[in-house]
């Protein structure tokens, strides 16, 4: 339980850390900008997620693969599979820095983005896709350095990297008048920060993972692939949650609506990144008990119990404050803005129990080896559920109803995730 506390407890930490990246520009943005530039920023955030969950999908898959070897003492096996998760990352940052320089005006017209959202949209979303490997990389080493022992590294290294991003923008968008291209700019150089802390753990050669000279080899990375999956699709499932949300909303209420769906949005990845934090913090020990035929029990029920209890504080918290939240973000006193968002936070937020433990049973699929059920889950939440959901309530309630599609999307989920995991207990 002592390692329980620690991983989960500087994960937890650290992730809060990277989810400051966005929601730091966001508060920015929204004092400098205006609605308008909220607007901007949330159209281009599920492309945010999309990177993020590749990145995830190579960390958390190679890791859980890591693990599996070094728990049966297997080091060359368990280098290999770093080295296969480096040639997968240089073959995806490639294509994301070429979408960056040559598709992003064909991307922001699909995300939404009108005359008035449109220039500081396109600065953004390019910006952030030719700065992808970045990101990428520096996910793929937190995950390895987390799994080498050394949670608490990880978690000085997120933290700072995630104040320099709120300094950085700070200077650049108040100081220096960038606008949205300092907020971007401070976000890029973030991961930057982040890996330069982790350098010494390199040079002092305290890391047990090293790059080893092997071939590409297809099927163990499209294995490494399906076991981060479920990581992939929980990430970018809330990149397609925003935008779906984003398409509907603008019909409904407008870039009034979108900005205060922004509000909602920027705090929803902070309140992930807190489940996150809790699933990758626990699967070190998952993996390495799996690896040697131990009970997973008390580390799943432990997870459990601290996704429970850190919900009740996180809603009574969201509940109570949700009027002076939101005029955090609303410097324009827009009131019908204003309206929008609190009713947001107190519906929408309703349904974050069942995401996080969603986000802990998938991540348990993922380490026993059945990717399956965990692509299912993440699949059922992230698209197969939400979609519909959205389209109904939105048509059924307006803007209310559009809020109370995502805890009954998590709600069902977790039922049927229930039953999986029964399922699976029983074979």
């Amino acid at each position: 339980m002592k390692q329980f506390a620690k991983y989960v407890s500087f994960n937890i930490l650290g992730m809060l850390g990277i989810s400051c990246y966005i929601l730091a520009d966001t508060y920015f943005i929204a004092q400098w900008l205006g609605a308008d530039g909220i607007t901007a920023l949330n159209l281009v955030i599920p492309v945010y997620n999309f990177i993020n969950g590749l990145a995830l999908m190579l960390g958390m898959g190679g890791c859980t693969r890591y693990m599996l070897h070094r728990s049966c003492q297997q080091e060359k096996q368990a280098n290999q599979i770093f080295t296969q998760v480096l040639y997968l990352w240089l073959f995806l940052g490639i294509l994301l820095v070429l979408t960056g320089v040559f598709f992003s005006d064909n991307i922001v017209i699909l995300l939404g983005a009108d005359e008035q959202t449109f220039k500081m949209s396109l600065i953004y979303l390019k910006m952030l896709l030719i700065c992808s490997p970045l990101f990428m990389l520096n996910q793929i080493l937190l995950c390895f350095i987390r799994n080498d022992n050394a949670p608490g590294l990880a978690m000085k290294a997120m933290l700072i990297g995630s104040f320099s991003n709120i300094l950085l923008d700070y200077l650049f968008i108040y100081r220096f008048n960038m606008g949205m291209f300092g907020a971007v700019l401070a976000t890029c150089c973030s991961p930057v920060i982040s890996m330069i802390i982790l350098l010494p753990f390199f040079l002092k050669k305290q890391n047990h993972f090293k790059f080893v000279k092997t071939r590409f080899q297809l099927q163990q990375s499209c294995y490494i692939l399906s076991l981060g999956g479920a990581s992939f699709v929980t990430e970018f499932s809330n990149g397609i949650v925003i935008l779906i949300f984003n398409l509907l909303m603008l019909k409904l209420a407008g870039n009034t609506g979108v900005a205060s769906y922004g509000i909602i949005a920027n705090i929803s990845l902070v309140i992930t990144s807190i489940w996150t934090g809790i699933a990758q913090g626990v699967q070190p020990l998952l993996s390495e008990a799996y690896g040697q035929k131990k009970s997973l029990a008390l580390f799943l029920k432990s997870a459990c119990f601290v996704v429970i209890g850190l919900f009740i504080l996180i809603y009574s918290f969201i509940f109570l404050f949700a009027n002076p939240i939101a005029e955090i973000f609303n410097q324009e006193q827009n009131i019908l803005l204003q309206n929008y968002a609190v009713q947001g936070l107190k519906y929408y937020f309703s349904g974050a129990v069942f995401a996080g433990l969603n986000i802990v049973i998938i991540m348990l699929f993922a380490v026993i080896e059945k990717p399956l059920q965990s692509n299912s889950i993440s699949l059922l939440r992230g698209f197969i559920l939400i979609i519909p959901c959205a389209f109904l309530f939105a048509s059924l309630f307006q803007v209310k109803g559009l809020w109370l599609a995502y805890p009954v999307t998590e709600c069902l989920s977790f039922i049927i995730g229930i039953y999986l995991l029964r399922k699976n207990a029983c074979q």
